[in-house]
């Protein structure tokens, strides 16, 4: 079961990415086609070593600029959350947890010897909630969910994603706005 929010900001997004990689894929395509030109077809050897020097060095370029436009839009989407909104099952808000100047959560259950920040206890799913079930961290402005050893798990559906995966207990994954953290079948949407 994915829920899915179309928004127009989403589906602006998801075309803007697309259109990257269409660009991306025809680089690609000329690039083999002008390498197969210049390397195979052609026979300067003088020719061949500025070309493949002037390419190595553009790859670089490209490369770096690609990692760092990825990190920017990275750190720009983590900077955008500032709550938590809890889902019930047909996707309407129950309860929402504003963020604030946090650094730290703990999603469980409460009780007289744990305190949960996002308490989970009175939810349909209660049963399947640790007491101490995940943890959120914000890190440099970006923010993470861990799992910290539960039973039921800790699944993860980014944003741009049809999937929904398990994380690995005690292994930090970053979140980004738009994405559904699920604590056992229990839905919690980062906004």
């Amino acid at each position: 079961m994915y829920d899915q929010y179309p928004t127009e900001a989403y589906s602006e997004n998801a075309r803007k990415k697309m259109l990257i990689k269409i660009i991306d894929i025809i680089i690609v395509t000329i690039a083999f086609f002008f390498i197969l030109y210049v390397f195979v077809m052609n026979q300067e050897v003088l020719l061949k070593f500025v070309i493949g020097t002037v390419m190595v060095i553009l790859t670089i370029i490209y490369g770096s600029l690609k990692y760092e436009a990825k990190a920017i839009t990275q750190t720009m989407t983590n900077k955008d959350i500032s709550k938590l909104v809890l889902l019930n099952e047909s996707g309407m808000e129950v309860d929402e947890w504003e963020l604030g100047d946090q650094i730290s959560l703990l999603i469980g259950k409460s009780s007289a010897e744990y305190k949960a920040d996002i308490d989970l206890s009175g939810t349909e799913y209660e049963s399947l909630v640790n007491y101490e079930h995940a943890v959120l961290n914000c890190v440099a402005g970006i923010w993470y969910v861990e799992d910290i050893d539960s039973v039921n798990g800790v699944g993860l559906k980014k944003a741009h994603k049809r999937v929904k995966n398990r994380l690995k207990q005690e292994i930090p994954y970053p979140l980004g706005n738009g994405d559904t953290i699920y604590i056992a079948n229990t839905r919690i949407l980062v906004k």
